[in-house]
């Protein structure tokens, strides 16, 4: 439909718009708290941290303004150009991209910073809802591996970066993918991953005794016992199995059995000779194992006193000691729930949560209501990223998952990643703009 149709206008997603506004207001409201501290006046001024926020918040609303303006038929179209772009933008900045953080993954302009794997995420929504609209959901082989080539190789040069966190981001398109057709034997497949991750690190940590070996870790005792147990299940199928059956079934555990080994050893590797010692050691702070460093866990011990210290009802605004006097680091992007919590207390806490978490309910709604089957995907894209930045910088700041240094989006101080959300919202309200008037 023509961009200048009256009615696009009026069929925009109220509810959403009023959502997005929330969290961006009470996000950057609450900037200002943490990068201002407790003495003194605030100031009004666009070199602090609040003001290129604000720069960064009317530049998106004026660009998403814009967007709403734009046929929608423009993004479907563009979509592989679009992805093509984000692409060559996180293989430049392996090259010519600013070091920040011991991480390769900004391009300096001026005062500014651009982070291209933010816009990335726009960039693979598109890509990969494009692809599913054309196929019969994600029901074949070369549908699911070609999928899956859309979303691994942004997250692959980003984990050259290196940026681990933003790769974990990207398991947020498994909510597009489920709704597409993926089984619930992948999602069954990915806890077990958890599992035997999680039993990998605990073994990895300690240290065990071997006859004619010496002192090894007991990861090799984790390895030869669950070889051990694999051999007698796939016994047991053998005999259990009927005969028509039995060959498939045992290559299936057959199979299964060598990726678990292979996984485990890569990642026990990881763990041993790839992964920085800070880095391993925040691992093991998640775990309650011990480290030789007594200041591995200061983030999270501060980050959760500073959440304790709110109580129910919280200090009040700019009124958090601990957030105040910057015992908590990182207050402004990655601890920024921290000064939340910490001034607005549980109850505040809780109503942010609820709040974010209305958001992402109509984002899923509006995917579900749409004929365009590449708009409800875009929109499961979209809701996913947000979930799962939502689920680890939440999850990092109350010490249920390693710091990793992910933002949490709308809050956290970050140009790139608030104008890389807002552009995606702008696209999914406009997307969904057209449901009356195209059918794709």
């Amino acid at each position: 439909m023509p961009a200048r149709n009256p009615r696009i206008a009026s069929n925009v997603d109220g509810l959403t718009v009023v959502l997005f506004l929330l969290l961006a207001g009470l996000g950057w409201w609450n900037l200002v708290s943490a990068s201002t501290g407790l003495d003194g006046a605030v100031e009004w001024s666009l070199s602090t941290l609040h003001g290129k926020q604000a720069l960064w918040l009317v530049a998106s609303l004026v660009l998403g303004a814009l967007i709403l303006q734009v046929d929608g038929e423009f993004f479907i179209r563009t979509a592989w150009l679009n992805y093509a772009i984000q692409i060559g933008l996180c293989a430049a900045v392996l090259v010519i991209g600013k070091k920040v953080g011991g991480a390769r993954s900004w391009f300096g302009v001026g005062g500014f910073g651009i982070q291209p794997s933010e816009f990335a995420k726009l960039g693979t929504a598109m890509a990969l809802a494009w692809f599913l609209s054309t196929r019969d959901g994600w029901k074949d082989w070369p549908s699911r591996l070609r999928s899956l080539a859309i979303v691994g190789l942004p997250a692959g040069l980003i984990l050259l970066q290196p940026d681990a966190g933003t790769v974990l981001v990207f398991l947020g398109f498994v909510f597009a993918l489920y709704r597409e057709g993926m089984t619930g034997a992948v999602l069954i497949a990915g806890f077990a991953a958890i599992v035997m991750a999680v039993l990998t690190i605990l073994t990895s940590a300690s240290t065990m005794h071997y006859p004619l070996l010496g002192e090894r870790t007991g990861f090799t005792a984790f390895m030869a016992g669950f070889v051990l147990m694999g051999a007698g299940v796939i016994r047991i199928l053998r005999s259990a199995t009927l005969p028509r059956y039995r060959a498939r079934t045992v290559r299936l555990a057959i199979g299964v059995m060598v990726a678990a080994v292979a996984y485990s050893t890569t990642l026990n590797v990881a763990l041993e000779d790839v992964l920085r010692p800070h880095q391993k050691e925040r691992i093991h702070v998640l775990f309650g194992l011990e480290v030789s460093n007594p200041d591995a866990d200061y983030n999270i011990r501060h980050a959760k006193t500073a959440i304790g210290s709110g109580g129910l009802a919280g200090k009040g605004w700019r009124q958090g000691p601990m957030t105040g006097y910057g015992f908590v680091p990182e207050q402004e992007t990655d601890f920024i729930f921290c000064k939340w919590s910490e001034e607005r207390g549980f109850l505040g806490s809780v109503t942010f949560l609820l709040l974010y978490a209305a958001f992402l309910l109509r984002i899923f709604f509006l995917g579900e209501r749409q004929r365009s089957r590449f708009t409800r995907v875009y929109a499961y894209g979209l809701g996913g990223i947000l979930f799962m930045h939502l689920l680890i910088n939440v999850g990092m700041v109350l010490g249920l998952v390693p710091v990793i240094g992910i933002p949490l989006p709308f809050m956290s101080y970050g140009g790139s990643s608030f104008m890389a959300f807002s552009l995606m919202v702008g696209v999914l309200l406009r997307l969904d703009a057209e449901r009356f008037s195209v059918l794709r």
